[in-house]
């Protein structure tokens, strides 16, 4: 359990540090972080990492795949990890 809490932490700094930088090459318009990769990341656990990105660079914030689907991607999480803890 606890590998799996460093797992989490570590995985949404990545997320967060990830948003950062694509926001970062945005404003000097230079080559990108695909999409794909952070829809990747939160799927992998780095949900919040990347919202709380999402929030605090101001970016993808007009993109409704993210604005809608990385929220519901951390929704399924919390009830995925809710089921996990009481079943197991």
């Amino acid at each position: 359990m606890k590998f799996f809490i460093y797992y989490l932490i570590i995985i949404n700094i990545v997320s967060l540090l990830l948003m950062f930088v694509d926001k970062r090459k945005a404003k000097k318009r230079k080559s990108r972080i695909p999409e794909k990769t952070f829809f990747t990341l939160a799927l992998l656990g780095g949900s919040i990492g990347v919202y709380l990105g999402m929030y605090f660079f101001n970016h993808k914030t007009r993109h409704s795949s993210f604005t809608l689907g990385i929220p519901v991607i951390i929704i399924i999480q919390i009830l995925l990890l809710g089921y996990l803890i009481k079943n197991l």
